[in-house]
């Protein structure tokens, strides 16, 4: 029997194929969901950060991933608010991990290299807080790359003008192709 084409097999996963009752919502240093459930590693990842009890975002939770393969290796994904994290900092995860459940709303999105906040509010990423203006263009960069996980798209602010810049060093285009090892 041949060997399996590793160059058609999946790098990353939708994070929230398992959420009950999902809604996008807006778009903002991140992208923002409604539902209940557990969440997954977009991919093969290793844990930085997870905590409840981070009162800088609605809820407490705060888990930060650095992805180790795909196109956006290298990259922090930040997962916050109302999560409670099922992993431990230094866990080596994959897509096939939970490493949170979700309990109520959420925000993802792309965090900075230290993993202490969201990227968008980096200088470089135009230094835009929780208080906007949104979207950020760290928030609709991170916004399609779920999109072609097959996550749904907000119905918000999705096509509005992003505000700040997408630091170089982040993929521009996702698709099922480019997703693939």
């Amino acid at each position: 029997m041949p060997a399996a084409d590793q160059s058609t097999s999946p790098v990353y996963d939708n994070p929230l194929r398992a959420i009950s009752g999902l809604i996008p919502e807006r778009i903002d240093q991140g992208v923002d969901f409604g539902g209940t459930g557990p969440i997954y590693a977009i991919g093969d990842a290793v844990i930085t950060s997870a905590t409840s009890s981070n009162y800088g975002w609605p809820g407490g939770g705060w888990i930060t991933y650095r992805l180790t393969d795909g196109p956006a290796a290298g990259l922090m994904v930040f997962l916050a608010e109302y999560v409670t994290p099922t992993v431990q900092v230094g866990q080596h995860v994959t897509s096939s991990t939970v490493i949170a459940n979700m309990r109520g709303s959420i925000e993802t999105g792309w965090a900075m290299p230290d993993g202490s906040s969201a990227e968008s509010q980096l200088p470089e990423a135009g230094g835009i807080s929780g208080q906007g203006p949104f979207p950020t263009a760290v928030g609709i960069n991170f916004e399609h790359l779920l999109e072609a996980l097959g996550v749904p798209p907000s119905p918000f602010n999705a096509t509005a003008t992003p505000f700040g810049v997408l630091p170089p060093k982040y993929p521009t285009r996702y698709s099922a192709r480019s997703l693939k090892a």
